[in-house]
């Protein structure tokens, strides 16, 4: 569906939806048309990220949040179970399988890859976790377990977000660029699949929103 499509059908819904939804699914479509009008791989890849961030972000107190791995795969795996129709499935089994086996074997968007170059682990210690990070996702290709190399899929894309988030990019640089653009690829097809699943199931327990609206 484009963005006006599912702004149109979320018009139709809200009335009939929980608040916290509506906040989410509103903000959600927002940035995901932001990311639409950016002409740069950077930029879209960060209103994507942000535009995730917003459907998928719960208010919880620091000494209840989870890692943000723990975050990601609690929600993709609902996504999953929620998702009959196996669009996710067929995102990432026929559209985006050859991309992912690419970045599961890049280095350069595995943290701790950088964690070994800042000095904070061992080169054995990264390979050891890059090698085990890989088997994990072979064994979810294999199994055909979606949640699972989703989980692994967007360990990947955090750490990519951190980079340009925290400046460790040049905008538009030469360096990296192709795992830069088949993240944003990815990022891009499942977002909007990620509003649907929402307005499909607007009874699910999808959690406070982050900063809510105080008027």
């Amino acid at each position: 569906m484009t963005h006006d499509q599912l702004k149109n059908r979320h018009r139709e819904v809200r009335d009939t939806y929980p608040p916290n939804l509506n906040l989410r699914i509103h903000r959600a479509l927002s940035w995901w048309q932001r990311a639409s009008l950016a002409d740069d791989d950077d930029g879209r890849y960060i209103f994507l990220w942000i535009a995730f961030n917003a459907a998928y972000a719960t208010q919880m107190d620091d000494l209840e949040r989870p890692s943000e791995s723990v975050a990601f795969q609690g929600f993709l795996e609902k996504l999953c179970g929620l998702d009959l129709e196996k669009r996710i499935d067929a995102l990432v089994w026929e559209e985006y399988s050859g991309r992912i086996r690419v970045l599961l074997d890049t280095p350069y968007v595995f943290q701790s890859f950088w964690d070994f170059h800042n000095g904070k682990i061992t080169e054995a210690e990264w390979q050891k976790r890059f090698e085990r990070g890989k088997q994990k996702a072979h064994y979810a290709l294999g199994s055909g377990n979606t949640p699972m190399l989703l989980g692994v899929m967007f360990n990947r894309l955090y750490t990519l977000r951190n980079q340009l988030i925290h400046g460790g990019a040049t905008w538009n640089g030469s360096v990296n660029r192709k795992q830069l653009r088949d993240c944003t690829q990815l990022l891009g097809s499942l977002v909007p699949i990620l509003i649907q699943l929402m307005l499909d199931n607007p009874n699910t327990l999808w959690g406070e929103a982050c900063y809510p609206v105080i008027r």
